[in-house]
């Protein structure tokens, strides 16, 4: 969630239309977004699997062991050979995607609109793939997609001194980013919304 802030932070064209479709599909007389409301959320949708895509959350996939000899893509892979996939690299291949450093969730919308992040497109597998993927990935994006909804759904964020948010990650198992995001919220909604507990 801290990379899509951030990533939303430095496009606030990105920024306007998430909370341009939070306004059409949960308006701004309702304090909470509902899991209901996801489905008609696309552009937060592909806003999420592009974050996912550029900053997964461990760059390198869970280590696999050949269990036997056999031969993938023409290579042979002995019997005990670990594999361990970089998942970045794979997710910024020049091959694959067009301008694949850049912030452009647009791409889910268009051209790899049919591409989903549970592991069934090899080009995007932030959570593994098979039987040795990630078996919290439903609960995952489930409360990463809703979080994120209410966050920019209840607030508007700003940087201090509208500056940009510094994205270097530190090499590590997981993605953190190196410094820390700092950011001052405003109310985005009427008062009473907020006075109301619904």
């Amino acid at each position: 969630m801290i990379w899509a802030l951030s990533l939303l932070l430095n496009n606030r064209d990105a920024l306007n239309k998430v909370q341009q479709e939070l306004d059409i599909h949960v308006g701004n007389n309702r304090l909470l977004v509902k899991e209901s409301d996801i489905k008609n959320l696309v552009y937060l949708q592909s806003v999420i699997k592009e974050t996912l895509r550029l900053y997964p959350a461990a760059p390198l996939s869970v280590m696999h062991e050949s269990i036997e000899d056999c031969t993938v893509n023409g290579y042979h892979v002995s019997t005990g050979t670990w594999l361990i996939i970089n998942l970045q690299k794979i997710h910024r291949d020049p091959f694959i995607w067009e301008n694949p450093f850049e912030f452009h969730p647009e791409r889910f919308l268009t051209t790899h609109k049919n591409i989903d992040v549970r592991g069934y497109n090899f080009k995007l597998i932030p959570f593994g793939s098979g039987r040795r993927m990630c078996p919290d990935i439903s609960f995952a994006l489930q409360i990463m997609q809703l979080t994120l909804d209410n966050l920019l759904h209840w607030f508007k964020f700003e940087t201090p001194l509208n500056e940009t948010v510094g994205m270097r990650e530190v090499a590590e198992m997981t993605s953190p980013k190196a410094t820390p995001l700092e950011v001052h919220i405003t109310p985005r909604l009427p008062t009473f919304v907020y006075d109301s507990n619904n």
